[in-house]
């Protein structure tokens, strides 16, 4: 695998704080979760593709429905972008949900739950 060159370094950065203000700002659907983060961007060498990993705050529902909003908007979103970013091309986006955050949390309070069962059976 390679090595992210500096330059598509920044241009990860770049898209991922545009593709942020745009889904805090100017989306309008409603499948489109309030709680929705861009946590990561690769952006392809070529500049012609991108995948962007999301966050959702919420049920199973709330993820699988902002994904489906968030694909319906990728025309919108990428026009946005074409509009705010000076790049020669405009990536196509893929939407991919990240549970990582959540894979974290949940691991997090199994980790707790194990110290604390530890601590009562040495007392």
């Amino acid at each position: 695998m390679r090595k992210n060159s500096i330059k598509n370094t920044r241009v990860n950065a770049e898209v991922q704080r545009e593709l942020s203000n745009i889904l805090r700002g100017g989306l309008k659907d409603p499948r489109v979760a309030p709680m929705t983060s861009v946590v990561a961007v690769s952006v392809a060498p070529d500049l012609k593709t991108c995948k962007a990993y999301v966050s959702v705050y919420g049920d199973e529902a709330a993820r699988r429905d902002t994904i489906k909003g968030l694909q319906s908007a990728e025309g919108y979103i990428r026009r946005e972008l074409a509009r705010t970013l000076n790049m020669r091309n405009t990536p196509e986006i893929t939407f991919v949900l990240d549970q990582s955050i959540e894979y974290g949390v949940n691991m997090g309070k199994k980790i707790d739950e194990l110290t604390k069962n530890l601590k009562d059976g040495e007392e």
